[in-house]
């Protein structure tokens, strides 16, 4: 990754929290927010990347002159939240909160057991609440900040095989514009990011669709003809993070390739 001079950085100052950034698209966001000048707390239920290599937060300082730190931290649980925006006060507090971390899965909706519906739930939903609303709480004290919640394509669209992911990734978009209308006034911004077919381990091998028979068809339902990469994201993700989006609050940022609004 090309070290940027910090002239042509965009998060330049700014202490950035991610759930879910050890590993798939969490990964390439911190990544991408260091290459932009950003410290990084990397907040996760485990260290070691699901796709091998360094753990993000020693990738970052090697490749970076960011300060990276790894925090362990169950989203299920707002007491690891909060630990996890404390840890952001050693590098001067959180300005960006990434709610990341989530679990997909398909599913035969007549045999769903209460405890896996549950879980999803509590992942999905409730650490995307708390995770917010633990950021929201230093960024209100600080006068402002950004906030950039992980939904899906699945929050605008309902699929028989993922009824329960659909329903919490819809509960992310609702919670987003009900978020950004709170908080605007403290100078939070809130946005939300919905990726479609991604090229990450939840679609290789927790649903495997890449690398499948059934890969030719998502492609061929996508106008752009490729599935997505984790970069795509990031990209997306440095957008809302920096002052080039400082009118944009309340917003889906979908990135699927025109997927879904081409069918």
């Amino acid at each position: 990754m090309t070290r940027k001079s910090q002239m042509d950085q965009l998060l330049t100052d700014d202490v950035a929290v991610l759930t879910g950034a050890s590993s798939g698209l969490g990964r390439a966001i911190a990544r991408e927010f260091a290459a932009e000048g950003a410290d990084i707390v990397v907040a996760d239920i485990q260290e070691d990347p699901r796709e091998g290599g360094e753990p993000t937060h020693e990738l970052i300082e090697a490749e970076t002159d960011a300060e990276a730190t790894f925090v362990e931290c169950d989203v299920s649980q707002p007491t690891d939240l909060e630990a996890a925006i404390e840890a952001a006060e050693a590098f001067g507090g959180v300005s960006v909160m990434v709610n990341n971390a989530g679990i997909f899965r398909g599913e035969a909706f007549l045999e769903v057991e209460e405890s896996d519906f549950d879980h999803m739930m509590a992942v999905n939903v409730k650490g995307v609440y708390f995770g917010a609303q633990a950021a929201a709480k230093r960024m209100v004290d600080a006068g402002g900040g950004s906030i950039i919640n992980l939904s899906s394509v699945a929050g605008l669209e309902g699929s028989s095989e993922f009824i329960t992911y659909c329903g919490t990734k819809g509960a992310i978009k609702l919670m987003t514009y009900g978020m950004a209308a709170r908080l605007g006034p403290e100078g939070i911004r809130v946005n939300a990011i919905h990726p479609g077919l991604i090229e990450t381990k939840m679609t290789t091998d927790d649903f495997p669709i890449m690398g499948t028979e059934a890969e030719g068809d998502f492609l061929e339902a996508i106008p752009s003809r490729r599935a997505g990469q984790p970069e795509d994201i990031a990209d997306a993700a440095v957008y809302l993070a920096s002052d080039r989006s400082s009118y944009v609050n309340g917003e889906s940022l979908v990135v699927d390739g025109g997927m879904t609004n081409t069918q």
